[in-house]
């Protein structure tokens, strides 16, 4: 059941036998990570009042130049999810390893592991741009009293128990599934409040936007030149619109209330692709099929490939399932 005026943590008491293994350790970390993107929402939208905007001089691990609030946000959400003993291990797109938590009695008996973009498309944090933090849930693989190890964060986007982002735009949301549907709570700032705003979030039927990062263009596989230019010729229900912010979450968010699909192919420059599997691709994919959309990297449905690296990259197709499979025809 959901209700307009829900709160967040109604919400999630009272779906909390969603969850398997419904002990409310899931439903904890849920609230957790409520607790920190507040936190982090907070920092965003003091940006231009405060220095933490720019560079701080360091690249991450994926070689890309670290912004103020980069760390900050990674920060944020390690001591959040650390401090309240709910997660045996993280994994951060801004940290070299995978980080264990012994928990307070030294006991590594907790079950979930987190793996997360603290903050995508921070680039954009210093023009005012909308970023987003994403997180994806797995319950660990090796016992439990044992410290996590690679493979329990090496798991295939299909074993996600849950995943997420939260948008800090002209109003924060965090949108998020645990494999019942996609819901969309809105922060009330005056309150402090997450509230019910896009309950069962699905693709429309059809959709019309595409986006891709066209400067690339020359670069990219023929098929994806082919599908641009079928996006572009002037037949039937297209051209579609182009639509691209140059932050995953944003544009993926957008196309997902207003029907669309978001491309980010392999290129001649990075043949692997650019986006993280395990950060970006893999939650944003399991939402995606929760909201009726479909995800691929041009041949297969991302949640099924097999992680064999912590940083891993792959070429992402991810929006509306009738524009999906078409890229796939061209790709084809």
């Amino acid at each position: 059941m959901t209700r307009q005026n829900q709160t967040l943590g109604e919400f999630i008491i009272e779906n909390q036998n969603d969850f398997p293994y419904a002990s409310g350790e899931l439903s904890r970390l849920i609230n957790s990570i409520r607790l920190a993107a507040k936190m982090v929402n907070h920092q965003v939208n003091k940006a231009g009042l405060v220095d933490i905007t720019g560079t701080i001089g360091e690249t991450n691990i994926q070689g890309e130049d670290q912004q103020k609030l980069d760390v900050l946000a990674n920060e944020t959400f390690i001591n959040t999810l650390t401090n309240r003993e709910i997660v045996c291990g993280i994994a951060s797109e801004e940290n070299d390893d995978f980080i264990t938590i012994k928990g307070q009695k030294n006991d590594h008996r907790n079950n979930y592991v987190v793996l997360m973009d603290p903050l995508d498309g921070s680039s954009n944090i210093d023009v005012n741009v909308s970023v987003g933090t994403i997180f994806s849930i797995y319950r660990r693989v090796t016992p439990t009293g044992t410290p996590v190890t690679l493979e329990d964060f090496l798991q295939p986007g299909n074993l996600q128990v849950a995943a997420g982002y939260i948008i800090y735009g002209t109003s924060t949301m965090l949108v998020y599934t645990t494999g019942n549907g996609v819901n969309g709570f809105t922060l009330n700032p005056a309150l402090g409040t997450y509230y019910l705003s896009h309950p069962n979030m699905k693709f429309p039927k059809d959709g019309s936007i595409y986006s891709v990062n066209e400067g690339n263009y020359i670069h990219f596989p023929q098929g994806i030149k082919n599908y641009i230019k079928y996006c572009q010729e002037e037949k039937d229900d297209r051209p579609y619109t182009s639509r691209y912010i140059g932050s995953l979450v944003s544009d993926i968010h957008r196309n997902m209330i207003k029907g669309g699909i978001y491309m980010y192919p392999n290129t001649s420059k990075s043949p692997n692709g650019k986006l993280r599997l395990l950060y970006e691709c893999n939650p944003m994919a399991f939402i995606t099929e929760q909201a009726g959309g479909k995800a691929s990297d041009g041949y297969q449905r991302i949640m099924d490939i097999k992680p064999t690296e912590l940083h891993e990259r792959t070429p992402f197709i991810c929006g509306n399932k009738n524009m999906v499979e078409k890229v796939e025809s061209f790709m084809k």
